[in-house]
């Protein structure tokens, strides 16, 4: 699992909260040290830099339900 975030987004910190200690079991990269990345995250979010994307199975989901990705990360 691949986590897109920034620094100063309140979600990615709510995110990052939620989630507890799984949360070094996915991968979390910072949009504004790698320019791929927040490409990445341009192209599948109508051409904006929507934090956090977190790619699932291959899927990117925007903004997803912290329970949804909690739950995942168990699994995984």
């Amino acid at each position: 699992m691949v986590v897109y975030w920034r620094p100063g987004c309140g979600f990615c910190a709510m995110l990052k909260a939620r989630l507890g200690k799984l949360r070094d079991r996915a991968t979390w990269i910072n949009i504004w040290d790698d320019e791929e990345a927040a490409a990445f995250v341009r192209s599948v979010n109508d051409g904006n830099e929507v934090v956090p994307t977190v790619v699932m199975d291959g899927i990117p989901h925007t903004n997803p339900n912290p329970g949804m990705v909690k739950e995942r990360l168990k699994a995984a």
